[in-house]
This record gives C-alpha cells, sequence and structure tokens, in this order.
C-alpha cells in the first residue's frame, strides 16, 4: 500500500468528523427538539424557503425516503410546514415557520461553534485550501455515484 494512503486514511478521517459533529448537533439540538438529522434540512431551508421536498432531496443529495422522514419530523415539531405546489399538487412545497426563523440566529451560532472548533489553529489559506478540497472530493464522489447508479453496480459486492 502506498506510504500515504498508510499514513492518512482519508475515510477514517471523514468518518470521524462526521460522527463527532452528529454526536455535537444531537446534543445542542435536543434543547429545540431537534435531532442532527433535521437541522441540516433546516440550514437548508433558510436560504431556499418554499423549495420542493424532491429539490430539497437532490440539493442534498439525501434520498427521498429519508428527506420525507426529516421533514415529517420537522413539520411535528412546528418548524417546516408542507403545501401544494399550485400549478402541480403532485408537488410538495416545504416553508419555515415563525418558529423556525426565530430558531435561525441559534442554529448558526451551533453551526459556528461547531466550525471554531474543528478549525481552530488552522490558517485561512489553510482553511481555503481545504474547503476547495472538500469540494473537489464531494464532486468526485458525487460523479461515481452518478455513473456507477447509472450502469447498475450499485448492488456490486
Amino acid at each position: 500500500m502506498d506510504s500515504f494512503l498508510q499514513d492518512f486514511r482519508i475515510g477514517r478521517h471523514i468518518s470521524i468528523l462526521y460522527r463527532h459533529g452528529q454526536c455535537f448537533m444531537n446534543m445542542k439540538m435536543t434543547k429545540y427538539g431537534l435531532g442532527s438529522g433535521q437541522y441540516t434540512f433546516l440550514l437548508y431551508l433558510y436560504g431556499n424557503d418554499g423549495i420542493s421536498q424532491d429539490e430539497l432531496s437532490k440539493a442534498l443529495d439525501i434520498d427521498k425516503a429519508t428527506t420525507a422522514r426529516a421533514i415529517a419530523r420537522l413539520e411535528q415539531e412546528k418548524y417546516v410546514k408542507r403545501d401544494s405546489d399550485p400549478s402541480d399538487k403532485r408537488i410538495n412545497r416545504v416553508f419555515l415557520t415563525d418558529k423556525s426563523l426565530k430558531l435561525k440566529s441559534e442554529i448558526m451560532e451551533i453551526t459556528n461553534e461547531w466550525k471554531k472548533i474543528i478549525l481552530k489553529d488552522i490558517d485561512k489559506n489553510s482553511q481555503e485550501q481545504l474547503k476547495l478540497l472538500m469540494e473537489q472530493m464531494t464532486e468526485n464522489a458525487s460523479e461515481y455515484k452518478k455513473a456507477m447508479c447509472i450502469r447498475g453496480e450499485k448492488n456490486e459486492k
């Protein structure tokens, strides 16, 4: 195995960051009746209020069933409401409620707190480089996923 890969297993680091981030968010969001699975949807909706549920799934690259469950939970907690699109009743549009809008600054503060924790002691230039590299890695993974699923390889072992 390549010595770089032996010293740096990127998947392991991404997994650890993800799991620790989920733990942090769960701890912080519990007081609002939210789990780490819902706040991501709220964050996206803060910039895209009224988006369709399908568009939301695509934008976050989360399957439709998971999105439906998360939106149902947010709706149950009165953070969002769903309305049928007036021009196409098959389309559900997701709207923020006053309750979620009042919470926006607190949620943004919590996400910034996590960002400060994980970027501590990393200079601005390195942070910008990291951002670009993560975006490229995400794009590479997305392109692979699209190609793999189109060819029907998703069930290969």
